[in-house]
């Protein structure tokens, strides 16, 4: 049973302008994080004196958790927010998420490298930071190039089942177009 009154995704269309400027804000300062860790990640490998190690956790811990993380929660957040409030249901848009799905399994990597280093000095050798880079750039170029283009994709072959109405009401509300 839908309320009188507009629906939750009309009122917020006014909204765009800033939810756009607060995905992008995010994605550079998640991006941005990205790029920095692993360059501190490998600062660990040449830390001798105690302080130095210290102070390189340190960074490396609150950069990764205070600053990175939130962002790429909020990147991913107002994106979702802005596919349903601008209803954008393009293939593009699912390849980018392809891309997203990328970035955040490189997050999760840049994590999980972290947490093996500092746990155990010594024990585990950072990687040299030019090959996560060189990943990370592709990631991110595949990803603009899909937002800035919107090339027209070619549909991909999917079964009958899944692309023909089954003539059953959904539970919840579906965008309209």
């Amino acid at each position: 049973m839908a309320p009188d009154g507009p629906r939750m995704i009309e009122v917020l269309v006014p909204a765009v302008p800033h939810l756009k400027a607060l995905h992008i804000s995010m994605l550079v300062i998640w991006c941005a994080g990205l790029f920095a860790l692993p360059n501190l990640l490998a600062r660990h490998e040449g830390v001798v004196a105690q302080d130095d190690y210290t102070r390189i956790r340190r960074l490396t811990h609150y950069g990764y958790i205070g600053i990175t993380t939130p962002a790429a929660v909020l990147a991913i957040g107002s994106g979702g927010l802005l596919i349903f409030v601008r209803e954008v249901f393009e293939l593009w848009l699912f390849a980018k998420l392809v891309g997203v799905a990328a970035l955040v399994t490189f997050h999760v990597w840049v994590g999980r490298t972290i947490v093996a280093i500092t746990q155990v000095p010594g024990v585990h050798r950072a990687p040299a930071a030019r090959l996560p880079q060189w990943i990370l750039t592709g990631i991110v170029l595949i990803i603009l190039t899909l937002v800035l283009a919107k090339p027209e994709l070619i549909e991909i072959p999917v079964p009958g089942w899944l692309s023909e109405p089954r003539g059953v009401q959904l539970p919840f509300d579906v965008p309209r177009r």
